[in-house]
């Protein structure tokens, strides 16, 4: 049979390597299945078809379907299953196809996976590493398309990550699969295209919880967070004004420290999210910053994120929805000329919603 994927290596990958997201993700989950038995896949065509998206091409003709599962159309039922797999020796990696459909079996996650540990007094840890695709910009429609990293951020017991790249992609997989307590990482599917060249191998893991510095600047401080940090580095490269950029690359936990170190070398925090306006996760942080630099901050915080209504199919109307590099560079302009932000563009353009 011809190899498929990136998977069709002898031992675990090491190097630089040049791959798209979805790609590089394959590959984490790979290290990781050669370097440990127990490391099992499971979700809907993520065998003999590779993956809706291909990020589990070629994993099946490596590790066989033992260890490489296609599951039924029940999110509830192999959610479940991999939770009870995840106690009792385990480490399943499990597919949910888009982040909506996890909806069904959110009570397995956030009432069982989430909580076992704790139920249990410590004697039940849930090694389990769920991913799905997520996010807008490939015109999926509104019941396709959104991150709803809002759904799961409030959940004691469960971290949640987010890609940013190739790079990132293959750090926090390899790291949420190695995780003795359970672990959801989005992908924002219109990265899995995208190219990135990295270090593939272990010292490629990436610390959840641990937010990274991507460029230094002066004037602001500009966080982002999975599809949004490429948009950032777009507004800032050929900008005028100095940014210090964070990819926070997990929101829960989120890297306290850095963001308010900082926050307090800038003295201006911008926060680009693919989240509503209101609930989005950057209402939290923006309330940490205020509070806990208030006396130094220079200008008040500023949000930039989508407005509150469900996203868009039209392309023209989605690429508008979607924070937007024009959006950036507008906000942080009026921020380092007038003190304060300016109204987001909704409500500048006098848009109904």
């Amino acid at each position: 049979m011809r190899s498929k994927g990136v998977c069709r290596v002898a031992g675990e990958s090491s190097g630089n390597v040049r791959l798209r997201m979805n790609q590089a993700i394959g590959l984490a989950i790979a290290d990781e299945m050669r370097s440990d038995n127990s490391v099992v896949v499971w979700g809907e065509d993520v065998g003999a078809a590779g993956g809706v998206f291909k990020v589990t091409d070629g994993l099946i003709e490596e590790f066989g379907s033992d260890r490489v599962r296609d599951t039924p159309i029940s999110e509830t039922g192999f959610l479940g299953a991999a939770i009870g797999a995840a106690v009792s020796g385990l480490r399943p990696v499990v597919e949910i196809m888009f982040i909506e459909f996890l909806g069904v079996a959110l009570d397995q996650l956030v009432t069982e996976a989430a909580l076992f540990r704790y139920l249990s007094a410590g004697a039940y840890p849930v090694p389990l590493a769920l991913r799905a695709s997520a996010g807008g910009g490939l015109g999926f429609g509104a019941q396709h398309s959104g991150m709803l990293e809002r759904w799961l951020i409030g959940t004691p017991g469960l971290t949640v990550a987010v890609a940013s790249g190739a790079r990132t992609g293959y750090g926090l997989t390899r790291a949420a699969i190695r995780s003795n307590d359970p672990v959801v990482v989005l992908e924002p599917r219109r990265l899995y295209a995208e190219r990135e060249t990295f270090e593939a191998g272990p010292d490629a893991v990436i610390s959840l919880g641990t937010a990274e510095i991507v460029q230094s600047g002066t004037d602001a401080t500009i966080i982002g967070l999975g599809g949004t940090v490429p948009v950032i580095q777009e507004a800032a490269a050929d900008a005028e004004w100095s940014a210090e950029i964070i990819d926070l690359l997990t929101i829960a936990p989120w890297d306290r420290a850095t963001v308010l170190s900082s926050a307090a070398r800038t003295n201006r925090v911008v926060i680009v999210e693919e989240s509503p306006e209101t609930g989005g996760w950057g209402a939290h942080v923006a309330s940490v910053i205020s509070a806990e630099m208030f006396s130094s901050l220079k200008a008040p915080v500023v949000r930039i994120t989508t407005p509150d209504v469900p996203v868009p199919f039209a392309p023209e109307l989605e690429d508008r929805f979607l924070p937007t590099t024009k959006e950036v560079t507008h906000q942080i302009e009026c921020l380092l000329s007038t003190g304060a932000p300016d109204p987001p563009w909704w409500v500048r353009e006098g848009v109904t919603l």
